[in-house]
């Protein structure tokens, strides 16, 4: 792609499909499409409505920079620092995992169970971005929250989201190394996290869209199981009689985790959530 050559929309986007598959990138239209609206400040419609558009110096500059930046493995949503997770556009960036749809996928489905109940609260253990507790306050408008992490630049993200969402009155963020963070006797109505699960030595075959997410949002130890045993060992205590626990867990993890979870004898109607490809990627459980 040469600077002084006339770049319009439509030609633009068509080199950057073909390099982007070249590089390997599934979505590579999407992806072409996603960027150059970020740099023009438009709706992706406006690309089609505009294809004659020639693009200006900084224009190109900019995109360019992106296009090899996305190359390099860095995802589109860390790229323009936006992302979409149940309806709703979240600032995201370097700091925080990026939103799944896999996610939202189970997150739905526990928030269609709680839409109308009043004066519940719930706890997000791990919350990054805050996609999952601030899309369910923004559903349940019964609830109010607390959302821990133990990175304050990801409370960062989670609290500027809260502001943008409009919700930071019903959200406590809190720092804090998981269950330690909170204190003896408090209780919730309900408890998530998406924790980390990734086994340490599998990081460095993962795409490497996720290796340039934060090494701390991945790693589960050695079996990728850590986290989930701080779960199971902990998270009765901090829940009311009743109140559900509902987490995230990595391929071939569900069955283990539940056994865990029913060896406790603390918790009962179990459900292992599958997502749309059948994939096992929640478990939702509830307190005796």
């Amino acid at each position: 792609m040469t600077a002084n050559s006339v770049w319009t929309i439509q030609r633009i986007l068509q080199w950057t499909t073909q390099y982007f598959k070249i590089h390997h990138i599934e979505e590579a239209r999407l992806d072409a499409e996603l960027l150059l609206a970020h740099v023009l400040k438009k709706t992706r419609i406006y690309l089609y409505t505009n294809f004659e558009k020639i693009l200006n110096k900084s224009e190109l500059s900019e995109y360019h920079t992106l296009i090899e930046k996305r190359v390099q493995g860095l995802c589109v949503a860390a790229l323009t620092g936006h992302k979409s997770f149940m309806g709703l556009d979240f600032y995201v960036n370097k700091n925080v995992l990026i939103p799944r749809p896999d996610t939202e996928e189970w997150v739905e489905k526990i928030i269609q169970r709680y839409r109308t109940v009043e004066n519940f609260k719930i706890l997000d253990l791990g919350t990054g971005s805050g996609a999952i507790v601030l899309s369910f306050l923004t559903y349940c408008i019964g609830a109010i929250a607390v959302g821990i992490d133990i990175s304050d630049d990801a409370l960062d993200v989670a609290k500027k989201n809260g502001v943008l969402l409009s919700l930071s009155e019903r959200v406590e963020w809190r720092q804090g190394d998981f269950l330690k963070a909170l204190k003896e006797g408090e209780l919730f109505d309900g408890i998530f996290s998406n924790p980390p699960y990734i086994p340490t030595r599998e990081i460095e075959t993962l795409a490497k869209e996720v290796r340039h997410e934060p090494y701390l949002a991945l790693d589960g130890g050695i079996d990728g199981l850590d986290f989930y045993r701080l779960l199971v060992n902990g998270a009765a205590n901090h829940l009311k009689p009743g109140g559900f626990l509902a987490f995230e867990v990595g391929i071939n993890q569900a069955k283990i985790v539940e056994t865990m979870l029913q060896k406790t004898a603390f918790f009962t109607d179990f459900e292992i959530i599958k997502d749309l490809n059948g994939i096992e990627r929640a478990i939702y459980c509830r307190k005796k």
